[in-house]
């Protein structure tokens, strides 16, 4: 895996409003753009597109560093605090629920040294907002200090399967999933709620019967407190890069995939199919109630709606 080129990128603001009804938040932030990680299937690889650049392995090599979040944060929020004449609640209140790593991974390796996504949370612990925090690092567990007195809602693992194999292939520099699950028994020590992102469930690789009852058993047995699942999406940015890695990794299911995914999802069958079988694994394990909500079906309708007689034009 080469060094990437680390660029700094100057933020007008570190809170972004979520404009998007179906999202459980309000605001997110996201010290980084690009993540080392490479995950081949990362719906964010499409944000690259907003900077001139393409979806494909840049999103890895190219990575925007937003050196100065935590102060464009203090800005925000300090003129919120002169609204709300100095009322740190009414703030919060204002405010809502934040999430974190909503378009990268807020604890990649280049934070180990950066610390953007920690200035961050100092930054909110100072105003009782509430948190959600996305990641697949361990290093997640360096800022237990600030974590254990901070309204945190859950630090949600990203574990899409247990099978090193396909981890390595589909996601070359993330941490393996064993260490990850390590992450969820280690923040419940300390009382941080955590749970695991079964994101995303890959058709033919991970949607069995099987690997997913391997994932969720694991889950509990770490003491998850939640177990939330979808199934992949492939935006058309992403959707490219994402069947080329196919092709190297998988060429066997490059022609089911090119079938299944005529829009961003899957057909409907095939995801009614497969959320069934989840939520039987869900209730079986004691994760009752935590399959796919109903802001994800309707996000789902709405992308698939979208993407409706979208062609399939790839060269391979």
């Amino acid at each position: 895996m080469g060094t990437p080129t680390y660029e700094d990128l100057t933020a007008k603001q570190t809170l972004n409003r979520v404009k998007d009804t179906h999202m459980p938040f309000d605001w997110s932030i996201n010290p980084y753009r690009g993540c080392f990680h490479g995950c081949s299937f990362c719906y964010a690889r499409a944000t690259h597109s907003f900077l001139g650049m393409e979806a494909d392995d840049s999103f890895q090599s190219h990575i925007f560093v937003k050196r100065n979040a935590a102060v464009a944060m203090k800005i925000q929020l300090a003129n919120l605090m002169r609204k709300f004449h100095g009322n740190r609640n009414a703030v919060a209140r204002r405010v809502g629920l934040v999430a974190i790593g909503t378009a990268t991974d807020p604890y990649q390796p280049i934070e180990g040294k950066a610390k953007l996504t920690r200035q961050c949370l100092e930054v909110l612990s100072g105003y009782g907002i509430p948190v959600t925090i996305t990641t697949r690092s361990p290093l997640v567990l360096r800022d237990l200090d600030l974590l254990e007195k901070m309204n945190i809602v859950s630090v949600n693992i990203s574990i899409s399967t247990l099978n090193r194999k396909v981890c390595r292939g589909l996601e070359p520099a993330a941490p393996y999933p064993v260490r990850r699950l390590e992450i969820v028994r280690k923040l419940m020590e300390h009382n941080v709620p955590s749970g695991i992102f079964m994101a995303p469930i890959l058709p033919c690789l991970s949607d069995s019967a099987a690997d997913m009852e391997e994932l969720i058993c694991a889950a509990k047995e770490n003491e998850a407190l939640f177990v939330s699942p979808s199934v992949l999406r492939l935006a058309p940015e992403v959707k490219e890069w994402f069947f080329h890695m196919l092709k190297d990794h998988y060429p066997q299911l490059l022609s089911a995939y090119m079938g299944l995914y005529q829009g961003a999802y899957p057909n409907a069958a095939y995801v009614a199919t497969l959320m069934n079988r989840v939520n039987r694994l869900l209730d079986r394990y004691g994760f009752t109630g935590q399959g796919l909500d109903l802001s994800y079906q309707r996000a789902a309708k709405r992308d698939q709606s979208k993407s409706q007689g979208e062609q399939l034009s790839f060269s391979f």
